[in-house]
């Protein structure tokens, strides 16, 4: 089970804002769900990179 510490809230939170800031200064438009998307996508590459490292350093 995944600890709070492994959760990347503020990181995925960035990665959404990034996101539909930059389709809102390209488009004139932000489309959340694709902002979303990509920030779930991008919190779970984060957690999973956290996992394998720590896991590594155990060895």
């Amino acid at each position: 089970m995944a600890s709070a510490d492994d959760l990347p809230l503020s990181e995925s939170f960035g990665v959404f804002v990034g996101v539909a800031g930059l389709d809102w200064l390209t488009d004139g438009q932000a489309e959340p769900l694709k902002a979303i998307a990509i920030a779930v996508a991008a919190g779970v590459v984060i957690m999973a990179a956290r996992h394998w490292r720590r896991s590594r350093r155990k060895d």
